[in-house]
């Protein structure tokens, strides 16, 4: 532990230089998390890969809870704080997809690498990193693989074990594997949600306005563009995946269309909802067909102050690593430790390009900058130097 902060500062260029020699290990670590599926609900082999390497790393408590979390702990010389640092384990990628992952001088390309390998790979090294520093901490360090965080899992895994958890957690930490001088301390109002449109087979299309699945789809999304949105508070609607129809010859008879809404007032995320949930009744009762709005996932707005010590820590950190602070709310695990009143940080690891795509890729270089962060934040809270207090 640093009593002074300027200590943590000037240590952390010797940290950058010392987690590189453990390039081969970190990146291996990268790999064959990345090559391992692991789609929302169905991460239980990564889960397993998390858990055999904290069991070789001989930390305590290695477990599976009733969510399909991977725990492990690094106990403290006093246990005194209890900081926890987590990575979800799902991605945006089917089991039938592809995971290969190539390695380039510079670059790690694959399915996921960046969301969320890095985070993980991070997560099941730092052991590793903390043994090759000589660092040892007051407070037990409590490393989670979380389950069931994208999506339909709206952050179940994470939830579930601060409800449940007897540990109290002082404070928190996200690993996200871009982008490297993030810092998101605060959540903004969100929906997920989902339109699925479906015509009944008896379907008469003798009937006004019989166009199929997607032009009605289509006259919906025009719809919900025309919604006048506020310059105050921030708020949009982000159409991001459309499905529908199956071949040139057929009268599509499904489509879907899957949205998010963001906003700094909840109550504006609810009455975007609510006009979007009119739209889909009005389609069904003009149309004879079902329409359904189903919500998803929903985030409160929230968090720290800009001038709390952990953010002001935190971007000095940065700062002294020579990176630019960037700041962002998120939508991510960051909104269960508010919920919880938890202070937590998210923060990125490194830079990427085509985040989500299949040629997703991350840049090598700046990981032992992202890694020097993390260890550096880990210290100022152990050392009470992100303390509200102070």
């Amino acid at each position: 532990m640093a009593d002074n902060f300027d200590e943590i500062l000037n240590g952390l260029d010797k940290y950058v230089e010392k987690i590189s020699e453990l390039k081969d290990i970190f990146l291996a670590n990268l790999v064959m998390l990345s090559e391992i599926p692991s789609p929302t609900f169905g991460e239980e082999k990564r889960r397993d890969f998390i858990l055999e390497r904290f069991t070789e790393y001989e930390l305590q408590n290695c477990s599976i809870d009733e969510k399909s979390n991977a725990l492990g702990v690094i106990p403290g010389k006093t246990g005194e704080g209890n900081i926890l640092l987590c990575a979800h384990m799902d991605t945006v990628f089917p089991v039938k997809t592809d995971h290969t992952v190539a390695i380039q001088p510079d670059m790690v390309t694959g399915p996921g690498v960046a969301d969320n390998g890095v985070g993980l790979a991070a997560l099941v090294t730092l052991p590793l990193i903390l043994e090759k520093l000589n660092l040892k901490f007051n407070s037990n360090i409590i490393l989670i693989g979380t389950s069931r965080s994208l999506g339909k899992g709206d952050l179940e895994g994470l939830r579930f074990f601060l409800k449940h958890s007897k540990m109290t957690i002082t404070s928190g930490i996200c690993l996200e594997g871009v982008r490297l001088g993030r810092i998101s301390y605060s959540s903004i109002g969100m929906l997920r949600g989902e339109l699925s449109y479906k015509i009944p087979e008896e379907y008469d299309w003798t009937r006004f306005n019989s166009v199929g699945a997607i032009v009605n789809m289509t006259e919906m999304i025009s719809r919900i563009l025309e919604i006048p949105l506020p310059r105050k508070p921030r708020t949009s609607i982000n159409l991001g995946a459309v499905e529908g129809g199956s071949s040139y010859n057929m009268q599509a008879m499904k489509a879907n269309l899957k949205f998010e809404i963001r906003s700094e007032s909840e109550e504006m995320v609810e009455s975007l909802a609510q006009q979007i949930r009119n739209l889909s009744d009005e389609m069904a009762s003009q149309t004879g067909s079902d329409v359904k709005f189903t919500e998803v996932a929903r985030r409160s707005p929230g968090g720290t102050e800009f001038s709390h010590p952990i953010n002001t820590r935190g971007r000095e950190i940065l700062n002294k690593l020579g990176i630019k602070p960037r700041f962002s709310p998120s939508t991510s695990e960051l909104a269960a430790f508010i919920d919880k009143q938890i202070p937590a940080l998210t923060l990125g690891i490194t830079s990427g390009e085509n985040i989500s795509e299949i040629d997703e890729s991350i840049h090598i270089e700046p990981l032992f900058k992202g890694l020097a962060q993390i260890v550096g934040m880990i210290q100022a809270i152990d050392g009470g130097h992100c303390n509200a207090a102070n």
